[in-house]
């Protein structure tokens, strides 16, 4: 029997627990974990670090498969109990967030960057001490002009083709984030943001 693989990756999924937001724009990260979990046969079941986690090995790397249980705002408290305790350093941090900049159904990969206002984000760079984490965006438009604050619109539930959009874009999230782990930041740049 093989030892399994150190952890050497946290790929972090961002949302917000309960089922009151069970697909809401907000839960992209979730939904994009719950995919990566169907396609590996995996169950994000184990509590530790203030999240639900599992371990996962793409290509002989030890990954740690997160998501939060904080709520999005204090998301940073998972990341940076399991970063610290793995020593992981940041640029090994993968976070996958939802982002109302972007239409809905797109994805972007970056190396590093602001949040954007997400305060997901936010946290996650206030517990890292750094923005030089990867993250992977997942479009949901913005709201209507005109039509819903920002806040209802990330906690609502997208609707007809915005759904398909949307479920369609977390499944690629999750591939996008198995790609950048395995092959690196630019085949996953290549791959998922030009789509």
């Amino acid at each position: 029997m093989f030892a399994s693989p150190s952890v050497r990756w946290l790929a972090v999924f961002l949302g917000n627990p309960g089922p009151q937001y069970a697909g809401t724009r907000h839960n992209a990260g979730f939904l994009a974990a719950d995919a990566l979990a169907a396609d590996k046969g995996l169950r994000i079941a184990r509590l530790r670090f203030r999240a639900m986690t599992a371990r996962l090995e793409l290509d002989g790397t030890g990954v740690l498969v997160m998501k939060p249980q904080t709520y999005m705002n204090e998301s940073g408290q998972a990341v940076g109990q399991a970063a610290r305790f793995y020593k992981i350093p940041p640029e090994r941090v993968l976070v996958v967030s939802d982002d109302i900049n972007l239409p809905c159904g797109r994805l972007r990969v970056r190396t590093k960057g602001s949040a954007g206002g997400h305060n997901g984000l936010k946290s996650v760079i206030a517990h890292l001490g750094s923005e030089d984490f990867p993250r992977i965006r997942i479009g949901v438009g913005a709201p209507p002009h005109g039509g819903e604050e920002q806040i209802d619109w990330v906690l609502g539930v997208p609707r007809n083709q915005d759904w398909e959009d949307f479920s369609s874009a977390c499944a690629r999230a999750a591939k996008a984030a198995e790609t950048y782990i395995t092959l690196g930041p630019e085949q996953a740049m290549d791959r998922f943001n030009r789509q």
